[in-house]
């Protein structure tokens, strides 16, 4: 059974969280909070934003690359796959 797509607005919402823990981790440093809470927080924003991008290259997945093996299209196929690739394994 294909797995159904999470909500744009669900996303949206995971991210504005993600946005309020990394203004805490700012608030935490500001404070000169113990330095083993601020990594706890950071792990914890971090999982949150990999869980958005696995969101985010699952929707990939099931359109873009889908949507080029539909179409028989090596080319396309190839195409799809290296972008996704290319994006995952960027090092900027």
């Amino acid at each position: 059974m294909p797995h159904a797509h999470a909500d744009p607005a669900l996303l949206l919402t995971r991210l504005r969280r993600i946005e309020g823990q990394v203004r805490g981790i700012q608030k935490m440093l500001e404070e000169n909070r113990d330095c083993m809470d601020v990594v706890i927080q950071i792990q914890a924003a971090r999982a949150a934003l990999s869980r958005v991008e696995g969101e985010v290259v699952r929707r990939h997945v099931e359109s873009c690359v889908e949507a080029a093996i539909a179409t028989g299209d090596k080319d396309a196929q190839r195409a799809a796959i290296a972008d996704l690739v290319d994006a995952l394994t960027r090092q900027d």
